[in-house]
């Protein structure tokens, strides 16, 4: 993103940060898709797991309840407004061994590298999302896993109807609406997603794969030598 966009991006975001978090909470069916990414990084207790736009850390009891009281779980979020709740959620449960920070997911370093990272509807956000992959890949420690969930367009045969309400959905999530955007903006959406499965793919010795939520939404798992 630019320095513009990416202002744009984080005031939006953290405008709508409460009702995002009521939707990540309580929206049915979407605690089950955040277990399945957690499954998906192939988690044993004692790991450090790095969530990439952890938000206001929805997925936080997920990651926790694999990898125990003696691993660590490390939120990214670039929006002041989203970790302030999922600070507040963090001190709320008592959870002593989840760590926030506020960075750019796609240029963030660690000291040590962890043992798997999730990116939670991030990678349609990035203009180069095969590029982000591949630097997750190489920040990971060996024989990590990355996973990635995501939403885009279903591709199924009843998909008319489906993707006209998403599309609704992906104007009324992006910070500028359809301003800015060459192609529809859930054309956008569909290709960076497929990039960033494909890029993961390339990188991993074995992958998962599942669709969930009419095949909209996408969990794809990897193991990275």
């Amino acid at each position: 993103m630019s320095g513009d966009a990416t202002a744009a991006a984080q005031r939006f975001y953290g405008r709508w940060a409460d009702l995002y978090d009521v939707l990540a909470r309580r929206t049915p069916g979407l605690g089950h898709l955040r277990a399945r990414a957690a499954d998906a990084l192939a988690l044993d207790p004692g790991d450090t797991v790095v969530e990439m736009g952890c938000g206001t850390g929805a997925n936080f009891q997920h990651l926790r309840e694999r990898v125990g009281p003696t691993g660590r779980v490390i939120g990214v979020d670039f929006t002041h407004g989203m970790l302030a709740r999922a600070r507040n959620r963090v001190e709320r449960e008592g959870w002593r061994n989840v760590h926030l920070l506020r960075a750019d997911a796609t240029d963030v370093e660690f000291r040590e590298p962890p043992d798997a990272i999730l990116a939670t509807f991030v990678v349609g956000m990035l203009a180069d999302p095969a590029a982000a992959v591949n630097r997750w890949a190489d920040a990971l420690a060996p024989g990590g896993h990355l996973a990635l969930l995501d939403a885009a367009q279903t591709t199924r045969w009843f998909g008319w109807p489906v993707n006209r309400a998403f599309r609704g959905l992906v104007v009324a999530s992006s910070p500028t609406g359809t301003d800015g955007y060459e192609r529809a903006p859930w054309s956008v959406l569909d290709e960076r997603v497929e990039t960033a499965r494909r890029a993961l793919r390339e990188r991993a010795d074995e992958t998962t794969h599942s669709e969930h939520a009419l095949g909209v939404v996408r969990v794809t798992g990897g193991r990275i030598e």
